[in-house]
């Protein structure tokens, strides 16, 4: 066979050898992208981190009684949101967690949303996005309905998007990104002092505004509570001068028969249980000395001792007085002190 012949016959041959090789490396090229999105769906995807908890995992250990008592403290020491794991919200959080029909934790937390919100937007202000976020979470597990989680969500992320963009084009050194973190941190703690100091300026006034109401209202009551006797007084005096009665013998005074030295109760309301001290769940007890005139009213009173937490003793003292300015005893021959102590469970 003469070599132009031998080519014609073996060149078909060399071609169909060549588009199956061909075909099988086009194969092998499609199928090892379509692998990539299978593996990623694999071990690499379940190395990926999960979002940090709203509630520290310290704090979610924490028994009932912990809870409680350092959620008392934080509210105390004006550590309403921060720092992280160690703030009001956090506490009553896990409380609310582990007993979710405690009032006194969805009442505290109910105070504590509106300066939650308003610290979420003083973060996004000086673009501190970190501390939004965290505020953001504890807003949207104490209330997953609140109002202002989609604002606050939407104008994070604008936010966020800005700063890149800012960062971007301003190249900022690892110098003054450190140096913007730490103006952040200062002008946070500046935010939420101000803060506070507006909370604790609001709460005195409304507790002046209460003390004033019941004082006024204590004036009237007594004032009413005068004329009234001084009506009965006249109305007495005048049907006795109209009923001139004939003179009887001379004789010693008679026992008045409906007065006695023993103290019978014939009114003994109880107190009003102070409502910023309910919210935060204490309790405790006053002891107050008074004394009781021949008419059976209480004349005046004091507090002798109260065993109460310290911030909210003046509520306890001054609900305890008016309960028993308001007491009533049957008459008695003479005015008597004694002592009782008012309980507030």
């Amino acid at each position: 066979m003469s070599a132009n012949k031998m080519f014609h016959t073996l060149a078909p041959i060399a071609l169909s050898v060549a588009v199956a090789f061909a075909v099988s490396a086009c194969k092998k090229q499609e199928a090892t992208p379509a692998a990539g999105p299978a593996a990623a769906t694999g071990p690499a995807a379940a190395g990926t981190p999960a979002t940090a908890p709203v509630v520290s995992a310290a704090v979610a250990q924490m028994s009932v009684d912990q809870l409680r008592d350092a959620a008392r403290k934080a509210y105390d020491d004006n550590r309403l949101y921060a720092p992280v794991g160690n703030n009001a919200m956090e506490y009553y959080l896990a409380l609310r967690d582990k007993q979710p029909g405690d009032a006194s934790a969805s009442s505290a937390l109910n105070d504590l949303l509106p300066m939650a919100v308003i610290a979420t937007e003083q973060g996004i202000a000086r673009e501190d996005f970190d501390e939004a976020k965290r505020l953001l979470a504890l807003i949207g597990k104490a209330d997953p309905n609140h109002p202002a989680l989609d604002r606050l969500k939407t104008s994070i992320g604008k936010g966020e998007a800005l700063a890149a963009q800012r960062a971007q084009q301003q190249q900022l050194t690892a110098e003054q990104e450190a140096k913007l973190k730490e103006e952040q941190a200062k002008k946070r703690e500046e935010d939420q002092k101000k803060l506070q100091e507006q909370q604790r300026q609001l709460a005195e006034q409304q507790a002046q505004q209460a003390q004033q109401a019941q004082q006024q209202a204590a004036q009237q009551a007594a004032a009413e509570e005068e004329r009234r006797r001084a009506a009965a007084a006249q109305a007495a005096a005048a049907q006795a001068a109209a009923a001139t009665p004939a003179p009887a013998p001379a004789s010693a005074p008679a026992p008045r028969p409906t007065a006695s030295s023993a103290l019978e109760a014939v009114s003994q309301s109880a107190p009003r249980f102070p409502p910023a001290a309910q919210r935060a769940g204490a309790s405790g007890s006053v002891q107050v000395e008074f004394t009781v005139g021949t008419d059976g009213s209480v004349t005046s009173a004091r507090v002798v001792s109260s065993e109460v937490p310290r911030q909210f003793a003046r509520d306890f003292e001054r609900e305890a007085l008016t309960a028993v300015k308001r007491w009533r005893f049957q008459p008695i021959n003479q005015a008597t002190t004694t002592r009782r102590t008012i309980n507030f469970q």
